[in-house]
C-alpha cells in the first residue's frame, strides 16, 4: 500500500488503521513523509513501532508524485495499492480488489472499487454527479467507453499490477493529472481496468483537496492530457475531428485540438441560430449532414445531462463506431 502524507496529524490515524485492519493480511504499508512540519512524523513511527508492516520513508516537500515514486520503488510485492492519508479503506478492500486481479480479465492492469464521498453534509451537486457517474462504471467495456470523459477509477482506489505500472514508466508529472495520464500509459501497453461493484472507499472532501485547487487537475489540464492520448490513439496519421457540440464545452475542447495541431473539420449542433455559421475556422452543420464529414473522428463534448447517451445513440445509427470513430469527452 503506496501512502502518501504531509500535515496529515488529523487524519492518518484513521487511515492506517482501516489499513493495518485489512483481512488480506500479507501486506506493506509504504507511508511517505512528504516534508510534514506537524505531527505526522511522530505518528508514523509510532504505527511503524506498533506493526513491522508499516514502512516510513521521508522526503522534503515534493508532492505526491515523488512520493509515489519512492514508495513504489521501495515496494516488494507484485501488487501496488494506493490510499491518501485522509481516506479510509473497507476492511475488506485489498481481499476483494485482488480476487478481481486474480480471477478477471487476465490483461487487467489496474481496478478500482466504489466510493463514497464523506462527509455528506455539504456535498454540492457536482460532487454528487460524479460519484454517480465513477460508480457506475464496473466492467472493462464501460470503463474503456467512458475514459476520455474523466478518470473512470479514483485515484485512492487504485490496485494495480506492479510489472505494468513499472513498464509503463510509473507515476509522473506531465502538467496534467497524474492519476489519468498513467491509465492512458497502461492502456496503450494493451492494459484493461475494471472495478469491484461494492464501495470500498470513504473519499473525504475537502475544499483544499488537491484535486480542487492545483492547476494540474484543472479543466484546461483535462482537456490537454485528453487531446495528447487522443492525438497518441485515434487521431494518428492526422486524421480530422468533428466536435459534437458548440457550446462552451465543444469550443473549449475545439481549441485545444487545434493549439495540438489537429484540424477541426466541422461542428455539430442542435441549436437552428448556430447552423451555418463558422466557429474557429470550421463550420456548424446539423446531425443530418454529419455524414458529409466521413472518416473523420467525432468527439462529443456536450456536458449536458442525458446528451451524452443521445450523441452515442445517434452517432451509431449513422454508422459510426464507439471507440473508432468516436469517443465522448464530456
Amino acid at each position: 500500500m503506496l501512502l502518501p502524507v504531509r500535515d496529515g496529524e488529523d487524519h492518518v490515524d484513521r487511515a492506517i488503521e482501516s489499513l493495518v485492519g485489512q483481512t488480506l493480511t500479507d501486506l506493506e504499508i509504504l507511508a511517505v513523509d512528504d516534508g510534514s512540519a506537524d505531527g505526522t512524523p511522530e505518528r508514523l513511527a509510532r504505527w511503524a513501532g506498533r506493526d513491522g508492516r508499516v514502512r516510513v520513508l521521508s522526503q522534503p516537500t515534493g508532492g505526491i508524485v515523488p512520493a509515489l515514486e519512492r514508495a513504489r520503488a521501495a515496494a516488494r510485492g507484485r501488487w501496488l495499492a494506493r490510499m491518501d492519508a485522509d481516506d479510509v479503506s473497507a476492511p475488506r478492500r485489498l481481499e476483494h480488489q485482488l480476487a478481481c486481479m486474480e480471477e478477471s480479465d487476465p490483461l487487467l492492469a489496474a481496478c478500482g472499487c466504489r466510493v463514497e464521498y464523506f462527509p455528506r453534509r455539504g456535498l454540492g451537486a457536482g460532487a454528487l454527479r460524479y460519484e454517480r457517474w465513477i460508480n457506475g462504471l464496473v466492467s472493462p467495456a464501460e470503463i474503456e467507453r467512458d475514459l476520455f470523459v474523466e478518470c473512470p477509477l479514483a485515484h485512492p482506489t487504485f490496485f494495480l499490477d506492479a510489472e505494468a505500472v513499472r513498464a509503463a514508466g510509473g507515476w509522473r508529472d506531465a502538467g496534467w493529472p497524474e492519476d489519468y495520464d498513467l491509465l492512458f500509459r497502461l492502456r496503450e501497453r494493451g492494459g484493461r481496468f475494471a472495478k469491484v461493484p461494492a464501495v470500498l472507499l470513504s473519499w473525504r472532501e475537502r475544499p483544499g483537496r488537491l484535486s480542487r485547487v492545483d492547476p494540474r487537475y484543472s479543466p484546461g489540464a483535462f482537456r490537454r492530457c485528453k487531446v495528447h492520448w487522443l492525438r497518441r490513439g485515434p487521431l494518428r496519421g492526422g486524421r480530422a475531428v468533428v466536435v459534437w457540440g458548440a457550446g462552451p464545452n465543444g469550443k473549449r475542447f475545439a481549441l485545444e485540438l487545434q493549439r495540438q495541431g489537429v484540424r477541426v473539420a466541422a461542428f455539430v449542433e442542435l441549436d437552428p441560430r448556430k447552423i451555418g455559421k463558422r466557429i474557429h475556422g470550421a463550420p456548424v452543420v446539423s446531425p443530418a449532414d454529419i455524414g458529409a464529414h466521413a472518416g473523420a473522428f467525432c468527439v462529443a463534448a456536450v456536458g449536458q445531462a442525458g446528451a451524452r447517451d443521445q450523441i452515442r445513440q445517434a452517432l451509431t445509427a449513422a454508422g459510426w463506431r464507439e471507440g473508432a470513430d468516436f469517443v465522448a469527452v464530456a
